[in-house]
């Protein structure tokens, strides 16, 4: 037990901060690139995880497996269009992820042999990348989908979603057949990208 929690630390938290870097560095990005200098005056146009960390989110990324970094601060009015900026913006973070499997899997093929660590290590690289882009896309506030669906939907949905969503959030992760969806979903797409 002991050295799989050590594993997991040494190997698996290290991988999930560069991929939730790359996430958060989207966000940044394409809100600077529409006209919002909100997240290059926080500081977080960048790909260094110290920038991003949230610590009880680490602390509890390394105990109970689920984290959560700091949200980039985004101001919409900067945006020429407020609500596609938000759009864009969120879908940044998800689509960064979904690319960087996508390349992790390109190399995952080319590598010789298949028990190798490299293979392990790229292979779960693969796995979280994709499952921080599914559950991100889910339409539950904080997450990501919030800021790309909920924005179009009546002010009644978006009041309950704002009031219960983490209510929502906290039995997607733990109800077994959400749970079994989730995975299948990302399932879809690792085999789709091996």
């Amino acid at each position: 037990m002991m050295e799989e929690f050590v594993f997991r630390t040494v190997v698996l938290v290290p991988i999930i901060l560069i991929c939730v870097s790359i996430h958060e560095y989207a966000h940044a990005k394409v809100a600077d690139m529409l006209g919002d200098p909100t997240p290059r005056q926080a500081g977080r146009l960048t790909l260094n995880p110290i920038s991003h960390i949230d610590p009880i989110g680490l602390i509890m990324l390394i105990i109970a497996r689920i984290g959560w970094a700091r949200p980039v601060p985004v101001n919409p009015y900067n945006f020429k269009n407020p609500e596609w900026g938000m759009t864009m913006v969120g879908l940044a973070g998800p689509v960064s992820n979904f690319f960087f499997a996508w390349v992790l899997a390109v190399i995952f093929r080319f590598l010789p042999g298949y028990s190798s660590m490299a293979h392990y290590v790229i292979y779960q690289a693969i796995f979280i990348n994709l499952a921080l882009m599914v559950f991100n896309l889910l339409p539950i506030p904080p997450l990501d989908g919030s800021r790309i669906y909920t924005q179009y939907l009546p002010s009644e949905w978006q009041f309950f979603l704002e009031r219960y969503g983490f209510i929502i959030l906290v039995a997607f992760i733990i109800l077994p057949p959400t749970q079994m969806l989730l995975f299948t979903v990302i399932q879809f797409f690792l085999n789709l990208l091996l």
